[in-house]
Parts: C-alpha cells; structure tokens; sequence
C-alpha cells in the first residue's frame, strides 16, 4: 500500500472529497515527509507545520459542514519565495528583504486559496529568481543542483514532500528544474496565469510555471491558476483552454510532431543526444526534422537584453540603496542591463512580435515542438544551477512548454523531453503530451520484448 504522501493530487482530492482520507491526514503525511528528506534538501524557506495543519483542519471542517469544495480542496502546495503571502514571509531569495511581510497575497496564492489548497510553505528561490543559487540540493544526488531559479519548488515535488508547487520562468526557471529533478513541469501561455503579486524581473518574460508528479496533476493545478486580471499587462480577456480537459482527451488524429535542429544542439551531453535519438526514432514518420531557421540564433541576444534591461530597472531600488548586498553574481547582469539603450531594447522588443508570426506558421501545420529540456543531467552545485538555453526560445514567445520525466543522464540522474505548443493552445499540448507518453512507454515496452527474445533465442 502506498503512503499518502505518494498520491498525486488528483487522487488525493479524490478520496478527501469521498471521505477516505482527510486534508489533515495527508497534511501529516506531507510534513512527516519533509521532516524526513529535507535536511539533505533545503526545498523550504518558511515552512510552519502547525498552520498547515490548522488550515487542514479548517478545509475537514469545511468538507464536513457540506460546504462547497474546490478542484483542490485539501492538497498540499508549496509556493515559490518570490510569490507574495499575507501570512508568511516573502524574501525574494534575497538578504535585502529578509522578513518581508507582504500586506496582500498575490493572486495565484488567492486562486490557491479559492481552490482550497492548504499552502505548506514558501520554497526556495535564486536571488531575485535569476543567477545566484541556492543551497538547495537535487534529491536525487545532494551533489547535484535542482536547476534554478525555482529550484525548491522542483525538489519539494520531486523529493514527495508536496504533490504540486508553483514557480515562475523568464527563461527556463521551472522546465530547466523539473528537467533535473524527475518531474513534470509546465509553463503555460503568457497571459494565463496572473502575476500580480509575484517579483516582477521583466514584465515582458515573467511568466508562472508548475510542477507535479503526473501530467494531469500539472493540468489541474495550471488550470486552478488561470484567469484574466486587469491589474497584468500581459493578462487577456478571453476564454481559457482547460489544461486538464486537454490532457484526459483523445487526439482525433495521431499527432504531427516537429524538431528543430537548434543552433545550440553541440550543448547536449552525448547521454542526453543519444536518448532523445532514441524518442525520435520511436515517433517515426509522426516526427518531421528541420533545420534551424535563422532567426533562432537571434532570439537568445534578444532575450537577454529584455532581460537585463528590464530587471535593472524593476529592480532600480535594490540598486541605487543596497548594492553592496546583491551577489557579485547578479551585478554584472544589472550593470550591463542599465547600460543597455532605449533603441536596442526596442529592437529586441520588435522581435518578440515577429517570432509570434512564425509560430502560427509552425502551428498551422504541427501540433508540438519536439525539444531538449535542458543540456543533460543536473550539474554539479559547485558549477551553478545549469543551462537555460533550451526553454529560451519558447519562452521568449510565450509559448505553452511542458517538460515529461523520460530520459536519464550519465549518472542515472533524470532528463527531461520539452514538448512545446501555440499560444493559447494549451489544452492541445497537453492532449498531445498524453499521447506522446503513451506512444514513448509502447516503443520503451516492445523494445524491452525484443530485447527478451533476443537473449531466450
């Protein structure tokens, strides 16, 4: 038998709605959990048992009065340290605002709240989300990183110490971390999710991104987490695609996948190159391969300068008063984004909207990208928190990105497969990511067969 703390979220909810299980008792196994794993860990900057256990209580109670329950009535979350919380800190992965109290939640904590989650804690974060790592460790290998920026938010997730948790991506802060921690990770379409309330870093990149333990645990907690808010510049007043709804559904034809032989391909360890060789020959002919077109190089200069030139000046405060107090790691990109001029950052801008017109064309005719997650396995701490190089690309357009839990590296750590889909075709992404697995687990199982056969004969 399983213990609670194993369940996805969906089981969960599942059993606490019919009376098997209660919030409370998988709340206990949770932090029994934590207890458990994190001191090898550190997913967690502020975690308090006894308010997560009365807040179990109240959503037992809730259920038990007949109340009206949410898709996530009782399960566990954790939130990344940069999303704000009117009852617990929020520091911003920074000693600048060790003990920040915030007056007002951010509006993904409401549509937590909304939801019934019981919110566990604040999860560790990179400095202001970007360079500087944490002592967070993979709970694979403690040797080894758990990515970053939203590397507690991934290990809490991986290690089982809650069944979801929330982070964000600029460039590759929850596939890079998911990718390297064995889980699933998706960021969906620029827009869907609110980021009112979480630290802004470039109000053109910032995007919030999840992570599960299962494909439709990651739809329910992305789709908990959409709608429209006025008070975000990149939020639409439009209806949403579930998420869920996309990944329980059938295709109505097998889908038509794309990769793209990207300009930074030399990256992949030969491990990584040799296992997504591997998925791509299983797809067959439902797999097309191009070359690069020639913007791609582009955009990753044209990321960064949005990047820096945007952070410098959200984060123009933190500069001007506490300079001293921020990394040597992140000082030279707030330097170099200060100097970056009006007419460089116009032109990157420019390009966001270009890329926009080929990804119609690209998703006109296929349903997904095909994409590395990340270079390989999880680096060493010592070397940083990895490379972001392949969620640049989607990121920079705002494209829903989903990570799956398929390959492993040289060392048996885990690797991600990104598979990439249209703005606001998210539910189509999911449905095609359900396929895909069911695809790669058919191919994984008739090789094994013909493995067996070979060696009986």
């Amino acid at each position: 038998m399983s213990a609670l703390w194993e369940l996805t979220a969906i089981e969960a909810a599942g059993q606490i709605r019919a009376g098997i299980i209660s919030s409370c008792d998988l709340v206990s196994a949770c932090i029994a959990r934590i207890a458990e794993t994190d001191g090898d860990i550190g997913a967690w900057r502020h975690f308090d048992a006894d308010k997560a256990l009365a807040d179990a209580a109240a959503r037992d109670e809730l259920r038990r009065h007949g109340g009206a329950l949410g898709v996530l009535h009782g399960i566990p979350v954790g939130v990344k340290d940069i999303i704000d919380t009117n009852d617990m800190p929020t520091e911003l992965g920074s000693p600048i605002h060790r003990g920040r109290a915030p007056r007002a939640n951010a509006a993904v904590v409401d549509k937590l709240l909304e939801a019934g989650a019981v919110i566990m804690g604040k999860t560790a974060t990179t400095e202001f989300a970007f360079l500087h790592a944490t002592d967070t460790s993979n709970p694979h290998n403690p040797a080894h990183s758990p990515g970053g920026s939203s590397s507690g938010s991934a290990a809490a997730v991986a290690a089982g110490q809650v069944p979801l948790a929330v982070g964000s991506q600029t460039n590759g802060s929850t596939i890079r971390p998911a990718s390297f921690c064995g889980v699933f990770g998706f960021k969906p379409t620029r827009g869907m999710i609110s980021r009112r309330g979480v630290l802004e870093t470039s109000r053109t990149l910032d995007q919030v991104g999840v992570f599960a333990r299962s494909l439709e645990d990651a739809a329910l907690l992305s789709d908990a987490l959409s709608g429209y808010d006025p008070a975000d510049c990149m939020s639409f007043l439009r209806a949403r695609p579930s998420a869920l709804a996309g990944a329980r559904d059938e295709p109505p034809v097998e889908p038509l996948l794309v990769w793209f032989e990207l300009p930074f391909a030399d990256r992949l360890t030969p491990a990584s190159r040799a296992g997504l060789d591997e998925v791509l020959e299983s797809l067959g002919a439902r797999v097309e391969k191009f070359p690069s077109p020639s913007s791609f190089a582009g955009v990753v200069h044209h990321q960064q300068v949005i990047h820096e030139y945007e952070m410098a000046r959200a984060l123009q405060a933190e500069v001007d008063n506490h300079w001293d107090a921020i990394s040597e790691s992140l000082q030279p990109a707030l330097q170099r984004g200060l100097a970056r001029s009006d007419d460089e950052y116009a032109e990157a801008l420019a390009t966001v909207q270009s890329m926009a017109a080929f990804y119609t064309e690209v998703f006109n005719e296929y349903d997904a990208i095909v994409a590395p997650s990340a270079p390989g396995e999880a680096p060493l701490k010592s070397t940083g928190t990895g490379d972001p190089i392949f969620s640049t690309l989607w990121t920079f357009s705002g494209l829903p990105a989903l990570t799956l839990p398929l390959l492993v590296g040289e060392t048996g750590l885990p690797v991600g497969v990104q598979l990439v889909g249209a703005c606001e075709g998210d539910d189509k992404l999911l449905r095609t990511a359900a396929w895909f697995l069911r695809h790669v687990d058919a191919a994984a199982d008739e090789f094994c067969d013909d493995e067996v056969q070979r060696a009986e004969s």
